[in-house]
C-alpha cells in the first residue's frame, strides 16, 4: 500500500511538473522584430483594420482615448476590455516586443496568460512588422488614467495557468483557407479577414472549451451575450455579390436596403476608412471560403 501511495504521489508530482512546463507563457522572438523601422502611417492602418478602438475606446467605443471598459459576456464569465492608452495605467511602459507577445502569443509583459476574449488567436497570424508599426502609432494617441475593470470570471476559469493548455489546443498561426491558388487580391483579403479583422472570433462557432471549430469556419455562431445568432458569411448563406459585400463594408447597407447594427457597426466604421481595394480584397476572400451549411 505504501508503495502504491508513493507511486501515486510521484505520478502526481511528475504530472504537475509537466503541466507547469508545457503551460509556460510564450513571448515573441526579438529576432522577428529586428530591423523593422516603425511606420506611423502603416501603424494607423493596422490600428483601423484590427479594430482596436472598437473594443478599447470606452464602453460605447467612442471615447477619445483607449481607456477600455467595454463588456464581453461569454459562457465563461464577463470580460472587460483594458486600458491600452499610452499611460501608466495602460501600455506606456510597453515595448514593441511586449505588444507582439500580447497580440501574437496572448502573454502579458509580466509573463501571464491573457484570456482569449482578446483575439490573439487571430492576431497570431499577423506580420510581426505590423505589430511594430502599430506600437509606434498607439504611443501617439491620447492617454487615459482610467483603471481597468476586473474580469468577472469564476473558478476554474480564473486560474490563468490553465490557459497554457488552451493555447496548446487552439493557438495556431497557420491560415485556415490555405488554398495555394489564391490570387494576390485573395491573399490580401485573407490577411484582413483571418488576422487583422479577426472576423472568425464572432462568425465561427466554438466548442465546449471556447476554441473555434475550423471545420465550420465563418458559418455563424450563437451570440455570446445570448441574443440571437451571428450570421453565416460563407457562400452557402451569403449569396451577395463581391460588389455587394464591398459596398456593405463601406456603407453598412445590405442589398436589401437593411442597415448594419450591433457590434458590426464598429467593424463597418473601421472598414469604411480603408481603401476600396481592401474592401474588394475581403469580398474576394469571402467568395473563396468553403461553403458551410
Amino acid at each position: 500500500m505504501r508503495r502504491i501511495l508513493l507511486l501515486l504521489l510521484l505520478g502526481a508530482i511528475c504530472g504537475l511538473a509537466v503541466f507547469w512546463i508545457v503551460t509556460i507563457p510564450r513571448h515573441a522572438d526579438p529576432e522577428e522584430l529586428a530591423g523593422v523601422v516603425p511606420d506611423l502611417a502603416r501603424g494607423e492602418y493596422v490600428y483601423t483594420a484590427a479594430g482596436c478602438a472598437s473594443c478599447h475606446a470606452g464602453e460605447d467605443g467612442k471615447a477619445t482615448a483607449l481607456e477600455g471598459g467595454m463588456e464581453f459576456a461569454s459562457p465563461f464569465g464577463t470580460f472587460h476590455a483594458p486600458n491600452i492608452s499610452p499611460s501608466n495605467q495602460g501600455i506606456a511602459g510597453w515595448s514593441a516586443l511586449d505588444l507582439a507577445s500580447a497580440m501574437m502569443h496572448g502573454t502579458s509583459p509580466e509573463g501571464k496568460h491573457y484570456y482569449p476574449a482578446f483575439p490573439y488567436a487571430s492576431y497570431a497570424r499577423m506580420d510581426p512588422a505590423d505589430v511594430v508599426h502599430l506600437h509606434s502609432y498607439l504611443m501617439t494617441l491620447p492617454a487615459s488614467d482610467k483603471a481597468d475593470v476586473p474580469h468577472d470570471v469564476g473558478f476554474p476559469f480564473n486560474i490563468r495557468r490553465t490557459l497554457g493548455g488552451w493555447k496548446m489546443l487552439f493557438l495556431r498561426d497557420d491560415w485556415v483557407v490555405a488554398d495555394p491558388n489564391l490570387t494576390e487580391q485573395e491573399h490580401a483579403g485573407r490577411y484582413l479577414t483571418e488576422a487583422l479583422g479577426h472576423c472568425a472570433e464572432c462568425h465561427t462557432p466554438r466548442n465546449a472549451l471556447g476554441g473555434v471549430i475550423k471545420s465550420r469556419w465563418l458559418a455563424g455562431a450563437p451570440d455570446p451575450a445570448g441574443q440571437g445568432r451571428i450570421p453565416n458569411i460563407t457562400p452557402h448563406a451569403l449569396d451577395w455579390s463581391a460588389q455587394d459585400i464591398a459596398y456593405y463594408l463601406e456603407s453598412g447597407f445590405t442589398p436589401d436596403f437593411d442597415s448594419v447594427g450591433g457590434h458590426m457597426a464598429h467593424v463597418v466604421d473601421n472598414f469604411a476608412k480603408l481603401s476600396p481595394e481592401d474592401r474588394d480584397a475581403v469580398a474576394a476572400y469571402l467568395k473563396r471560403v468553403p461553403p458551410v451549411e
